[in-house]
């Protein structure tokens, strides 16, 4: 739950409960219960509406890898520091290549004439 552990959730319960006061407790939390209920009416419908337009590829798509929680930055990070092989972007010629693999000052900087 957006990274909240027990104690948390508690003390924020307990916080609820002093700044709201116990006579309106029951009203917000009413209102955070339609709310949730609307949220979720609405994502249902707009997930029937995506279904209907695109037909049987729907159930085709993987819907894990759109998940924002797997993309760790730290994750991304350390494999593209540990990976060996350094990419070469599109168009760059070898001097780029030579050059990622290390820096050699007896070398000139490599130079590409297209990206200037």
């Amino acid at each position: 739950m957006a990274g909240v552990n027990g104690w948390e959730f508690i003390a924020l319960i307990v916080l609820a409960v002093v700044i709201l006061g116990p006579e309106r407790l029951p009203e917000y939390a009413a209102k955070l219960a339609q709310f949730v209920r609307q949220a979720r009416a609405m994502a249902e419908g707009a997930k029937g509406q995506l279904r209907e337009q695109m037909g049987p590829e729907f159930d085709d798509i993987d819907w894990r890898q759109y998940d924002p929680r797997q993309y760790d930055p730290r994750r991304i990070v350390r494999e593209a520091l540990l990976d060996p092989t350094p990419v070469q972007p599109e168009g760059m010629g070898s001097s780029f290549a030579a050059g990622a693999r290390g820096f050699d000052a007896a070398k000139p900087t490599p130079f590409d004439d297209d990206a200037t």
